[in-house]
């Protein structure tokens, strides 16, 4: 184990320890990335962020763009439908949103109709 970890960004906490690709803190529970993922990720968003623009991902990392064309990866239930949705559905024409919970995906599915996804449920076709 590292003896050079970083304090917790939430309560300085020196007491952090590392799991899998995560820094935990076992004071107040925050979980972020370590450092070496933390700059790549600065990097992508400082591109990103001069654009004024957010980068959206898709289940196995590929990049989101408007109009782009998505496959579900993993059967969803929907709240009112006897059926849910089936791993393998496509769906065309995606809009990128400031979504609520998580659901950044604005689209329309055959079957269905308007709906809300979000990006980890999908990947692009």
């Amino acid at each position: 184990m590292s003896e050079n970890l970083p304090p917790c960004p939430e309560c300085s906490s020196e007491y952090t320890y590392e799991m899998n690709a995560l820094m935990v803190c076992p004071e107040c529970g925050n979980e972020w990335v370590a450092a070496e993922g933390a700059a790549e990720d600065a990097g992508a968003a400082g591109a990103a962020g001069a654009s004024g623009e957010r980068v959206v991902k898709d289940a196995v990392g590929n990049v989101l763009a408007d109009g782009d064309t998505v496959t579900v990866v993993k059967a969803l239930k929907v709240k009112g439908s006897p059926s849910g949705i089936k791993a393998g559905t496509k769906v065309r024409n995606i809009r990128l949103v400031d979504g609520v919970d998580g659901h950044d995906i604005d689209c329309r599915i055959d079957g269905f109709g308007p709906m809300q996804l979000k990006s980890s449920v999908v990947k692009k076709a």
